[in-house]
C-alpha cells in the first residue's frame, strides 16, 4: 500500500515529536550496593532530560566527573567509574561504580573557647560519625560548622568566629583529620523593650508582659517568647519584634516593638448538635480592653431544650497578666434534670483568681455565693451558699484540634459552712483524668476516668448542682443523659453523692479524616460508698476531623439495660 508523499512526510514528523518527548534515564549501579552513594549520585547528576544517544555519549565524561564529586563528599576518594550509553524504548546512561575503600578519620578537634564554653545549654556537636575511625562525610563535617553558627547566633555570640576550621585529606593513606575551633567572643545582651504603635495602654502594663529583664543574655527565643506573649494577650491585631544585632551598643541589643491595637469588641455565634441535649445555639459578646490598665469584660449564654445560662465576667490582668488575672463573674441557668419534671434555677456570683503556675498547671481560687431554686422528686428547696473553691488542670497535647499524644488533669474542690453564708456544710470535689496515645501511625487508643463525690449533714438540702448524675455523650454511653441515679421511692431520678466513670476507646484511621472507633464505658451515681452497681456500655462509632474537633457518631448499646441501641452525636477536641 503506498501513502501520499504528504501523508508520509506527517508521520515522519509526528514519530520524530515523539522520539523528541521520550526522556532519557540515568542508571546507576553500585556494587557492593550503597543506597545512600547512589542516592547522592543521582542527586548531583540530576535529570537527564531528553538528550538523544549522542548527546548522552558528549555527555557522559561528566557525569562521571559528577559522580566522581558524589562519591567524595560521602568519603570515597577513589571510586572506579566506567559508563556506556544504551539505546531502547529511551536512551539510558549507566553509571558502573566500585566505590572502593571510603576515607576514615583520624584525628577529629572539634572545640568552642571563650564564654560560649561555660554555657551549659550550648552544644559542641558530638556523634560517633565525627570521631576518629568513622567514614569522612563532608556534610556531617558542615553540619557540626552550621550547629556551631546556628547556636552562637541563638544565644548572642555575634562576634563569634572560626578561629580554625580545617578538613585534610589524604587519599592515598585514606585518612582524614578535621580540626574546628570556635571563638565565641562576648555574649551580648538584651537592651529596654521599647514600644511604638497607636496603642491605649500603660506602659507598666506593656513592661509587664515582657519575659525578661533588660541586661538579660541575648536568646532568640526570647524574643520569640516577647513576641508569642503579645500575640497571645488579646489586645492586638499584629506585633513585630525586631531586635537586631548591627543595632547593639556595647554588646547591648535595643529591642524595639511595633503594635496594632485589635478592635475592642467582637462577637460571635454558634450553632451545634448533641444528644444530651440536642440542638444548642451559643452567643458571645467581648470587650477586649476596656482602659489603659488593660481590664475587659464580656458575656456568653447558650439555649437547648434542657438547659438555658447567660454568663458575664470582667477580667483585671495581674502580674505576669498574661497567666494571672482577676475574674468577677457572675452566672444565671435553668436547666430541666434527668428528663423529668425535674428542674433547677442557679444564681452565682463572686470572685476567681486564674493562675498559672511554674509547672504548667492552671489554678483557680475561687469564693462563690450560689441561690440555688430547685424541685427534684420529693426534695424541692431554695438552697444558699458561700462556697471557697480551688481547682487544678493540666493539659499536654501535640494538637489542639486534634491530638495524637497527650493527657488531661483537672480537680476540682469547694466547701460550705452552715451559718457563713450558707444553710448547710458541704464538702464538695470531683476529678477528672483523660489519655490519648497513637501508635503505628493508625492506631488510637483513649482512656477517660471521672470521679466526684460530697460529704454533707443534710444530703435532702444538697441542690442539683452539687449532686452527680451519670449517663449520656460524655460519661456512660448506652444510657440516656442523666438517667444513671439513685431514685426515690417515686422512682424519681434524685442524681447521688458519689459519681464513677471510665472509658477505654480504640479508634482506627481509615483515611485522612476518618476513623473508626469501637469503646466500652461503665459507671454511676450512688449515695454509699460500698461496691457500687457500675452499668456498662459498649458499641461502635465513626469519627470525622473536622476544622473545629472530631465529630462523633455513635451506637451504643446499654448491657445492663433492655433499651436497646442508643444512638450519641457530639463534636468537639478529645481532650
Amino acid at each position: 500500500m503506498k501513502f501520499p508523499g504528504r501523508f508520509t512526510s506527517g508521520l515522519l514528523v509526528l514519530f520524530s515529536s515523539v522520539a523528541a518527548l521520550a526522556q532519557s534515564e540515568l542508571d546507576v549501579r553500585i556494587k557492593p550496593s550503597n543506597d545512600e552513594l547512589k542516592a547522592n549520585i543521582e542527586g548531583y547528576i540530576g535529570g537527564l532530560g531528553d538528550r538523544d544517544e549522542e548527546a548522552l555519549l558528549r555527555f557522559r565524561r561528566g557525569a562521571e566527573e559528577q559522580a566522581r564529586k558524589a562519591a567524595q563528599a560521602l568519603g570515597y576518594y577513589q571510586p572506579h567509574i566506567e559508563s556506556e550509553v544504551k539505546n531502547g524504548e529511551s536512551p539510558r546512561l549507566v553509571l558502573n561504580i566500585d566505590p572502593g575503600e571510603p576515607v576514615r578519620l583520624r584525628n577529629v578537634t572539634i572545640r568552642v573557647d571563650g564564654p560560649a564554653a561555660a554555657l551549659k545549654s550550648f552544644r559542641v556537636p558530638h556523634s560517633d560519625l565525627l570521631t576518629a575511625g568513622a567514614v569522612l562525610n563532608h556534610g556531617r563535617y558542615e553540619d557540626a560548622k552550621r550547629l556551631i553558627q546556628n547556636q552562637a547566633s541563638r544565644f548572642g555570640f555575634f562576634s563569634g568566629r572560626f578561629t580554625s576550621q580545617k578538613l585534610l585529606v589524604d587519599p592515598r593513606a585514606g585518612v582524614a583529620d578535621i580540626e574546628l575551633i570556635y571563638d565565641s567572643g562576648p555574649r551580648y545582651a538584651l537592651g529596654k523593650v521599647s514600644f511604638t504603635g497607636d496603642t491605649p495602654f500603660d506602659e507598666d502594663l506593656l513592661q509587664r508582659m515582657v519575659p525578661f529583664k533588660s541586661g538579660a543574655p541575648y536568646d532568640s527565643e526570647l524574643i520569640a517568647e516577647l513576641n508569642q506573649a503579645l500575640q497571645s494577650s488579646g489586645y492586638f491585631d499584629a506585633v513585630r519584634v525586631d531586635a537586631a544585632p548591627t543595632a547593639a551598643a556595647s554588646e547591648v541589643i535595643p529591642v524595639a516593638v511595633k503594635l496594632d491595637t485589635r478592635k475592642p469588641r467582637t462577637m460571635g455565634l454558634g450553632l451545634g448538635f448533641s444528644t444530651d441535649v440536642g440542638p444548642r445555639a451559643k452567643a458571645n459578646w467581648t470587650r477586649h480592653w476596656v482602659n489603659a490598665e488593660g481590664h475587659s469584660y464580656g458575656w456568653e449564654a447558650e439555649v437547648s431544650a434542657p438547659r438555658q445560662n447567660v454568663g458575664l465576667w470582667y477580667d483585671v490582668p495581674l502580674d505576669p497578666p498574661l497567666t494571672d488575672k482577676l475574674r468577677f463573674a457572675g452566672g444565671y441557668q435553668y436547666e430541666e434534670l434527668a428528663n423529668t419534671d425535674s428542674l433547677s434555677k442557679l444564681l452565682t456570683l463572686g470572685p476567681e483568681w486564674h493562675s498559672k503556675l511554674p509547672s504548667g498547671w492552671q489554678r483557680v481560687i475561687s469564693l462563690k455565693w450560689q441561690r440555688e431554686e430547685y424541685r427534684l422528686g420529693d426534695d424541692s428547696g431554695l438552697s444558699t451558699l458561700l462556697m471557697p473553691g480551688i481547682s487544678y488542670s493540666y493539659l499536654r497535647s501535640d494538637n489542639r484540634i486534634d491530638p495524637h499524644n497527650g493527657y488531661r488533669l483537672q480537680f476540682e474542690s469547694k466547701v460550705a459552712k452552715e451559718g457563713l453564708g450558707s444553710d448547710t456544710n458541704v464538702v464538695y470535689g470531683t476529678a477528672l483524668i483523660k489519655g490519648i496515645t497513637t501508635v503505628w501511625d493508625n492506631h488510637r487508643f483513649l482512656a477517660r476516668a471521672q470521679f466526684g463525690g460530697s460529704a454533707t449533714n443534710g444530703y435532702r438540702t444538697i441542690p442539683p448542682s452539687l449532686r452527680f448524675f451519670a449517663g449520656g455523650d460524655q460519661s456512660v454511653r448506652g444510657y440516656d443523659y442523666q438517667s444513671l441515679s439513685p431514685v426515690n421511692s417515686d422512682g424519681d431520678r434524685v442524681g447521688g453523692r458519689y459519681m464513677v466513670a471510665g472509658s477505654v476507646e480504640y479508634q482506627y484511621s481509615i483515611a485522612e479524616k476518618w476513623r473508626i472507633a469501637t469503646f466500652v464505658d461503665q459507671g454511676n451515681s450512688f449515695n454509699t460508698l460500698e461496691l457500687p452497681s457500675l452499668k456498662t456500655g459498649v458499641g461502635i462509632g465513626v469519627r470525622w476531623v473536622s476544622p473545629v474537633g472530631p465529630i462523633r457518631l455513635d451506637l451504643a448499646h446499654a448491657l445492663d439495660d433492655p433499651g436497646g441501641i442508643r444512638l450519641h452525636f457530639s463534636m468537639g477536641p478529645e481532650l
